[in-house]
């Protein structure tokens, strides 16, 4: 069964780190999340003043950050001594764990610096496990081409047709998809039925089962085991998919936890230097 769409989410213009000027698509007052996703910032601007602030140092602690870039540079730093740039196509995976200190700071001081940040969700049985990173260049994303109409990355999760993304995740057997359609061409694949899943239509205009979802619009997709999307213009847009924790959740600032036990602890464990 197609998946339909249940509602359609804007955004919100927010900012975060040192003044970095962004929407906030997930962990707003509209949508608070998706489970296993937290949280999902789109960030793009020719405007230095909009990012040039970037992420300074900060702690995380209980989930994953997952970084997409569409262009520019970002430099990735943290605690656990991993180090890096993420260029234009893409991707950091960090699982923050038991806790970690990074920074993303652009690797540029002018011109269009675009793309977003997930968070996704770690099981309590493996929120205080040690930190993890995976980092992969646009030319090691596995690319899929459906005849002249439709071109796909994966970055994570399986096609139909067999693509394995480049990151891999047996938590929440995420789906993380970049599409592109021709106008009029469509698109067809299959879920995993027990996944929640939602696209974001970075340009174009898209239609499930006869609904429009607009460029800069989040579309979540009610329950099925397959999508079909139809492009009416020359389209982009991100299919993303993960299976559910079904645990509670409990936020403070820069950690996800359980309880607010687990976020007072958090807290302490940071001050108390024990991240470092």
């Amino acid at each position: 069964m197609h998946r339909k769409i249940k509602k359609i989410i804007k955004g919100m213009k927010a900012s975060d780190g040192d003044g970095v000027q962004l929407t906030r698509i997930i962990a707003s007052p509209e949508l608070d999340m998706i489970d296993p996703f937290l949280l999902m910032d789109a960030f793009g601007s020719n405007k230095p003043q909009d990012y040039i602030g970037g992420f300074p140092p900060h702690p995380h602690r209980g989930f994953e950050t997952v970084t997409y870039m569409l262009a520019g540079k970002m430099r990735h730093k943290d605690s656990a001594g991993n180090e890096g740039v993420i260029e234009a196509g893409g991707v950091q995976w960090m699982r923050a764990g038991k806790g970690i200190i990074h920074s993303e700071m652009p690797e540029q001081e002018e011109g269009l610096l675009a793309g977003f940040q997930l968070w996704v969700n770690l099981p309590a049985s493996h929120k205080m496990v040690e930190p993890n990173y995976q980092e992969v260049t646009a030319d090691n994303i596995p690319e899929e081409t459906r005849g002249d109409f439709c071109h796909l990355k994966v970055i994570a999760g399986r096609t139909i047709n067999g693509t394995q993304g480049a990151i891999s995740n047996d938590l929440v057997d995420p789906i993380y998809w970049d599409i592109n359609l021709s106008s009029g061409a469509q698109f067809s694949d299959e879920i995993p039925k027990d996944h929640n899943a939602f696209i974001y239509v970075i340009e174009g205009d898209l239609l499930i089962d006869d609904k429009k979802v607009r460029e800069k619009q989040l579309a979540i997709l009610g329950d099925g085991d397959s999508v079909e999307i139809t492009a009416s213009t020359i389209s982009r847009f991100l299919l993303i998919a993960g299976k559910p924790l079904n645990e509670p959740v409990a936020r403070g600032g820069p950690f996800v936890m359980n309880t607010r036990e687990e976020i007072k602890q958090a807290f302490a464990d940071y001050e108390s230097g024990s991240f470092a």
